[in-house]
């Protein structure tokens, strides 16, 4: 089954709202609000891909037991993991967290993305 759909079209309804945090982060500074639309998981929940707004603010994300790799269709955000060099990522670039990458994300203006979490076998 192929499932087809406009990332930005999900954002034409209403998205789950909450605060960040765990199990995905740990926000270092003042509260961070995101929204998010999931359409879709796979049988097994080990693939799990929509839609993620976030406000600006810094955090620390630990890909211990599952990957990400995301679009970024709005925004901007500065990426440096653990022992390495920051790298910006904004609108219309592409990244990917593998499993194993540490570090910290300072979103420096409204994001949005496209996201794909995928979990280690």
């Amino acid at each position: 089954m192929s499932l087809t759909f406009q990332p930005k079209e999900l954002f034409e309804t209403d998205l789950d709202k909450s605060l960040l945090g765990q199990p995905y982060a740990d926000v270092l500074g003042d509260e961070i609000r995101v929204r998010m639309a999931v359409p879709f998981t796979s049988a097994d929940s080990r693939i799990v891909s929509g839609v993620w707004e976030a406000e600006p603010g810094l955090s620390r994300w630990e890909f211990l037991e599952r990957g990400e790799v995301i679009h970024v269709l709005e925004g901007r955000m500065v990426v440096t993991e653990d022992g390495g060099q920051p790298v910006t990522v904004e609108a219309g670039n592409a990244a990917v967290f593998p499993i194993g990458w540490q570090g910290t994300w300072e979103i420096q203006e409204r994001i949005r993305k496209f996201f794909v979490i995928f979990a280690a076998a």
